[in-house]
């Protein structure tokens, strides 16, 4: 008889295979899934009218690390898709704002995301896949109750 897979593995399966998707298709732009993650927040603040987005604001979001943000925000520079520049408000601060190639890239990733997402649910019918996503959301507010680290 063969061993049903446990919750956790099918979960990281999952996680893995949708990362692998978004990396294949980020490296066609130079970028990590990650880099893009970012670029994704950041295009998305501007288009909302946020004026000034720092650093800190992407470490929240993202929940990482300031040492990894730097670096991510360190190369997304040096390829030319953000700019940071001194804060207006907080001179301690870098205000990053996204540049002509990378502009709008929330919309990019959500299509890809998208696309993705319906290839892994090949299949599944347009009520399956409304009833998957509900799951997800309620998992997603089980974890924000009780306050478990994202």
């Amino acid at each position: 008889m063969e061993e049903e897979l446990s919750y956790g593995l099918k979960i990281a399966i999952i996680d893995r295979t949708f990362k692998r998707m978004m990396d294949k298709w980020a490296s066609d732009m130079g970028l990590t899934f990650a880099q893009i993650r970012v670029l994704k927040e950041i295009s998305e603040m501007e288009e909302q009218g946020i004026s000034e987005i720092n650093q800190k604001d992407l470490e929240k979001y993202e929940k990482v690390s300031h040492p990894t943000m730097t670096g991510i925000l360190q190369r997304l520079e040096s390829k030319g898709f953000v700019k940071c520049c001194p804060s207006e408000i907080d001179k301690r601060l870098k205000k990053i704002s996204c540049t002509d190639q990378s502009k709008n890239m929330f919309k990019k990733l959500d299509a890809k995301d998208y696309q993705v997402f319906h290839e892994m649910c090949k299949g599944f019918s347009q009520e399956e896949i409304t009833m998957l996503n509900s799951f997800f959301d309620r998992m997603i507010a089980n974890i924000s109750q009780d306050k478990i680290d994202l």
